[in-house]
């Protein structure tokens, strides 16, 4: 079995490496309508994405169920296109908590579909069953301190556009979630699997 500090980083580059911009993407489509002040959410919404994706590498890893990758590959970026649009048509979307609810249950939910997309390279390292804890554990403490890099800079972005340029919030909400609907749709046709 690998040591703890290999899964740690496989799980931090997983989601902090360019090459698999559709996370990277997704988070982006995420944070889209929050502001810095909102924080604490973001910090939720990210946790719940970590635990869906965590949930998934487990029940693929005990063979709980299997989905073709061609199918994964055309639901990962519908999750980006969805939380896109979903940023645009709600309005006060995080304003009330019944709103950020619907958000934590997007987020894990999406979570779940991210997850499979690794889940059998995961499962390929593992040696046995009973080995699944540690190397899941250091994965997904890789794949949050990963998330958190990114949502970081995400955010520091926003920061600068939105205080210190002065572009309004639902502008940059309008203009970050369509590109990232454009980039995710693009992708679906791609990807599309029939």
């Amino acid at each position: 079995m690998h040591p703890f500090p290999f899964y740690l980083e496989l799980g931090f580059d997983h989601i902090s490496n360019f090459a698999g911009y559709d996370h990277i993407l997704f988070l982006i489509a995420l944070c889209a309508v929050y502001k810095i002040q909102q924080w604490k959410n973001i910090l939720v919404l990210v946790t719940a994405f970590t635990i869906g994706h965590s949930v998934t590498l487990a029940l693929v890893s005990f063979d709980a169920f299997s989905i073709p990758s061609h199918i994964i590959k055309f639901l990962i970026p519908t999750t980006i296109f969805l939380t896109a649009i979903h940023n645009v048509v709600s309005k006060g979307l995080t304003e009330k908590s019944n709103k950020m609810g619907r958000n934590y249950l997007m987020a894990l939910f999406f979570g779940f579909i991210h997850g499979m997309d690794f889940s059998n390279y995961f499962k390929a390292l593992l040696m046995s069953d009973s080995s699944i804890l540690v190397p899941l554990l250091g994965f997904n403490i890789g794949i949050e301190l990963g998330q958190l890099l990114v949502v970081f800079v995400i955010v520091g972005i926003a920061f600068l556009f939105l205080n210190l340029i002065g572009v309004k919030h639902r502008e940059w909400n309008i203009f970050i979630s369509g590109a990232a609907a454009g980039m995710s749709l693009i992708s679906m046709l791609d990807n599309k699997f029939w």
